[in-house]
């Protein structure tokens, strides 16, 4: 006899407290921690429990009875339907005053160490179009959001019942939240500036009036895949048209369209991706015009950037991340500089002026070779960039060929430093370890390791995501003195 389900837990009239991580908020429930996405402090709202442990539970909200005095109307039409934006439904500065706390909380909860007062955050100065790079997929699967759904369904006495359904159009846009398969078809996008979004409608009318079929994630077929663009502060404008089949002549009669229909844009590619995941780090992409890159400024340097290279989103952004990283490095001239988990080797080149030597490393093969390649554009001669493990490259051997360090910048991925990596700077005491993060939970972890021997001089925070939960978070460390 089959097993009975559960009836479902539904909390009514719950208010929120204030914001937790990941963008949600928090209320309380008989003593017990509940988080609820898609709410602002002040909100009361019936919450769906959808996970429920003994401290703490997850739900999100099923009905509304009152409203935030925070609460303002988002901008965007498609907010809260295809995820790229979090935050739109509170104002700037509210934003950035949470983003300052969750830099505090993790500090003073998790880490739990002598702190001196956090610099105020660096917003940014523009909250709209600042990305430099975006991809939108192209496929069959159109979400349709509940409310239109019941109406197209009253209108045509359909029988399929569900949320979120997709319709009989192609949609070109981004991936609906928690949906592997539907495509929120976006009219106007405001995270990038144009010509991004005429690009999108650009490729859309052309493969439409031509019969091109549209990629469809379940039976992996279909020829227009996804599209991803670069659009640079210094004018340059990258471009390239992921197919999902091999169809060349179709395709190079589309990038001749629109080559000619968008001159500004400086360079065309396309990539043929047959596989079922979308990384292209094991693809080719092929020029069909121009230099088969771009070209980015930040401050007086210059940094090449390929279809594949990881270059910071917010350009504008990085230049204030970057400087406060050579601030915080307190350089004369001389010192040995370590940039470890360097990616294209932007943060290094970026302090190489103030140094007497960088050396770079970073597991990605590609990432070096673009590291090195930047190092010649800017014309430096005491960079050096190796490829591999972090952990294994930073040995002894190595560091009495490259020098020991004198000062340590780190910036690791999200799960933070391996336990190793720590336990060797550590043994090396380099005298200033500046740790740039993206996880301000995991970085605090990492500081409460690191105190053995560091006392943490300065902490600033960078928003470079706006209307996101994402944070930056640089640290200074000062080994401590016997």
């Amino acid at each position: 006899m089959p097993a009975k389900k559960k009836n479902p837990l539904i909390l009514e009239s719950l208010k929120m407290e204030d914001f937790a991580t990941e963008g949600r908020c928090i209320a309380r429930w008989q003593g017990k921690a509940v988080f609820v996405e898609r709410t602002v402090p002040g909100d009361v709202v019936d919450v769906y429990i959808y996970k429920n442990k003994k401290d703490w539970a997850e739900g999100y909200p099923l009905n509304f009875h009152e409203l935030s005095s925070l609460r303002i109307a988002p901008f965007c039409s498609h907010f809260g339907v295809c995820g790229g934006c979090q935050w739109q439904m509170v104002p700037y500065e509210v934003q950035l005053r949470f983003k300052q706390q969750q830099v505090k909380d993790a500090l003073q909860r998790i880490a739990g160490i002598p702190a001196p007062e956090i610099s105020p955050i660096l917003g940014a100065e523009h909250d709209k179009l600042y990305r430099n790079k975006l991809e939108y997929t192209f496929g069959v699967s159109k979400y349709i959001p509940e409310a239109e759904y019941q109406q197209q369904k009253r209108e045509s006495a359909s029988q399929t019942s569900g949320t979120g359904h997709p319709g009989p159009e192609h949609a070109a846009g981004f991936h609906a939240k928690g949906l592997f398969d539907k495509i929120v078809d976006i009219k106007y996008c405001h995270l990038q500036p144009e010509p991004s979004n005429r690009i999108r409608e650009e490729i859309r009318a052309y493969a439409e009036k031509h019969n091109f079929t549209f990629y469809d994630v379940r039976k992996h077929e279909g020829l227009l895949r996804s599209v991803q663009l670069r659009i640079c502060t210094t004018g340059e404008i990258m471009v390239n048209v992921i197919a999902g089949e091999e169809n060349i002549p179709a395709l190079r009669q589309m990038l001749e369209h629109l080559q000619q229909t968008i001159p500004q844009v400086t360079t065309w590619l396309y990539t043929i991706n047959r596989k079922k995941n979308d990384s292209l780090h094991d693809l080719e992409p092929v020029v069909f015009s121009g230099k088969g890159y771009v070209t980015e400024k930040l401050e007086k340097f210059y940094f090449k950037i390929g279809p594949k290279s990881f270059f910071q989103t917010n350009t504008r952004q990085a230049e204030k991340l970057y400087s406060i990283v050579r601030t915080f490095c307190e350089l004369s001239g001389k010192e040995t500089v370590y940039d470890l988990y360097c990616g294209t080797g932007s943060i290094g080149i970026f302090v190489s002026e103030k140094a007497g030597r960088v050396v770079g490393i970073d597991l990605i093969e590609e990432a070096i070779a673009d590291a090195r390649e930047n190092a010649k554009l800017n014309h430096l001669t005491n960079t050096a960039f190796f490829s591999g493990d972090v952990i294994r490259v930073c040995a002894d051997d190595f560091f009495k060929i490259q020098g020991f360090p004198d000062v340590i910048i780190t910036d690791p991925p999200r799960a933070g430093m391996h336990e190793k990596l720590v336990k060797k700077i550590l043994d090396l005491e380099p005298p200033v370890l500046v740790y740039v993060s993206c996880n301000p939970a995991t970085q605090a972890r990492d500081l409460k390791r690191l105190y053995e021997k560091y006392d943490v001089c300065a902490v600033q925070p960078v928003d470079m995501f706006p209307h996101t939960h994402h944070i930056e978070n640089v640290v200074q460390l000062k080994l401590r003195k016997p």
